[in-house]
């Protein structure tokens, strides 16, 4: 059978939410794009259900809140089961309860919307790659397809079939234990939050439509020990082990099991392969992390990719992709492994348990830990300069524009371009330095509504942002202008100018 032929610019390989959100980020930069996926339909199973606040931050920033409706927000978080205040200065703090199936819903809504291809039912076989191109070969309903593209993102999750296919080296540990998982209908337990009884962990939590998430671990089982995935024998079996409450009467909707083997790619990108979220990084989805750090994987990557494909990257930037996202997956798979032997160690890990919760009492404890858990702390080496702002999110604040229209520094970033905020009235030649990056960078000047902006954005500083809302210059920085857009926006095209008031 002849296969069918496709180009495009960027292969993308996995339509969850790390994919989709790849897909629609590279949409934005103006990238061709087609998404390959095996599933008939998005998933019906909704595994990862929280985002953290950095995400939420960044999903206000491409305008995407309003179709999440109003999710329910919990300040209270947790450390490896020990309660956390996860109250830190930002638009949204705290875990925002919305199901991976909604999740994965606006994300492919929005990459279509913006024009990304998206053929499911095809499974990837092979993935070859020349000096110029990469093809993916893929098993469609109609015969085999291949498609060829510059690029190809592996976004297919912790079993990727790209990563097997492209070699790429992933250490790091196998699974010792697991905490199993299911949403059963029918059965009336107490609700339970990390309950370490003598046997193991218990957790249940009944929603509102009347079914009850239930994850358990006996302490001393080991994972991997049943030739295949678990069932509800193995759920039922568990939970009365470690609670003495008998639920296999219930209706079991979904079962899983989550290890907690900890893994991560040497590197990022292969020549021209490049993965992100579980494809890169296997880890414990505890507080759900996971799904947090491969959206912020993707709108890292997304940017980036868009400006090499359109020729105006400078020489190192797809590649500062592996630098800054190796670097926050390695600190974030610490904590996890930590938070994993907190939950399912046996009675040996409650002295440590014991401190860590005295340490947590500490505001400085408390805070660390919780912008850790929040994505809040990620900070890139984008240069020299001592400014506390170099490097951080851009933080959120009300705005009034020159014009007097109401803004906000989340609005500001929605046409996924950089910007150039001068909080203020800019010297002319401010503005005149960023003209020549006109077509890629935004020129806006503008001053905060008072007691809704940090210290950081004083009145009568600047700030250049990158696409995904990290700051990589300020006016008090001593780094000239033109040479920070020059290292993060490529050479300039011409005098031309787009400023918006």
């Amino acid at each position: 059978m002849i296969a069918q032929r496709l180009e495009t610019q960027v292969v993308v390989v996995g339509a969850g939410p790390v994919g989709l959100m790849l897909a629609g980020e590279l949409r934005l930069g103006g990238t061709g794009v087609v998404v390959l996926d095996q599933r008939d339909a998005p998933t019906t199973e909704s595994r990862a259900s929280t985002l953290h606040a950095r995400t939420m931050e960044i999903l206000d920033s491409r305008g995407l809140l309003g179709a999440l409706g109003t999710p329910p927000c919990e300040l209270r978080g947790h450390f490896g089961g020990i309660p956390l205040d996860l109250s830190l200065p930002s638009s949204y703090p705290g875990q925002w309860k919305v199901p991976q199936t909604r999740t994965e819903e606006v994300l492919q809504e929005r990459a279509v919307a913006l024009g990304a291809t998206l053929l499911r039912r095809h499974r990837v076989r092979a993935v070859r790659t020349a000096p110029d191109h990469v093809e993916a070969v893929a098993a469609g309903p109609s015969g085999p397809v291949r498609v060829r593209g510059r690029f190809l993102a592996g976004c297919d999750g912790e079993h990727s079939t790209v990563r097997r296919l492209a070699g790429a080296s992933f250490p790091g540990r196998d699974a010792r234990r697991e905490l199993l998982r299911a949403d059963v209908g029918g059965i009336a337990i107490p609700d339970r939050r990390f309950q370490r009884l003598p046997n193991g962990l218990a957790i249940a939590a009944r929603r509102g439509d009347g079914v009850t998430r239930v994850m358990v671990h006996e302490f001393g089982s080991l994972a991997g020990a049943r030739p295949s995935g678990p069932g509800p024998a193995d759920v039922s079996s568990a939970w009365k082990a470690v609670t003495g409450e008998d639920i296999s009467g219930g209706a079991f909707l979904w079962v899983n099991a989550f290890s907690d083997a900890n893994r991560q790619l040497a590197r990022y990108r292969h020549d021209r392969i490049l993965f992100a979220g579980d494809a890169a990084h296997q880890q414990m989805p505890i507080g759900g992390q996971a799904l947090n750090l491969g959206l912020q994987d993707a709108v890292n990557l997304g940017w980036k990719l868009a400006a090499e494909l359109a020729g105006l990257a400078p020489a190192g930037l797809l590649d500062s992709y592996h630098t800054e996202r190796h670097a926050v997956g390695r600190r974030v798979l610490a904590n996890i492994r930590a938070q994993a032997l907190l939950l399912l160690g046996n009675a040996d890990i409650e002295p440590v348990r014991a401190l860590l919760g005295e340490l947590i009492a500490l505001p400085d404890v408390r805070a660390r830990l919780a912008a850790m858990i929040g994505g809040l702390d990620i900070r890139y080496d984008v240069g020299p300069g001592d400014d506390p702002l170099l490097g951080a999110r851009l933080p959120a604040a009300r705005l009034v524009t020159a014009g007097g229209a109401a803004s906000s520094t989340a609005a500001l970033l929605r046409t996924g371009r950089g910007l150039l905020l001068s909080l203020g009235d800019p010297p002319e030649a401010r503005l005149g330095e960023v003209a020549p990056w006109a077509d890629r960078v935004d020129a806006v000047t503008a001053v905060p509504v008072p007691d809704t902006a940090p210290a950081p954005l004083r009145r009568g500083g600047a700030v250049l942002v990158r696409p995904d809302g990290h700051i990589v210059w300020t006016a008090s920085a001593g780094t000239p202008l033109p040479a920070a857009l020059l290292r993060w926006f490529g050479p300039a095209r011409g005098p031309a100018s787009r400023t918006a008031n």
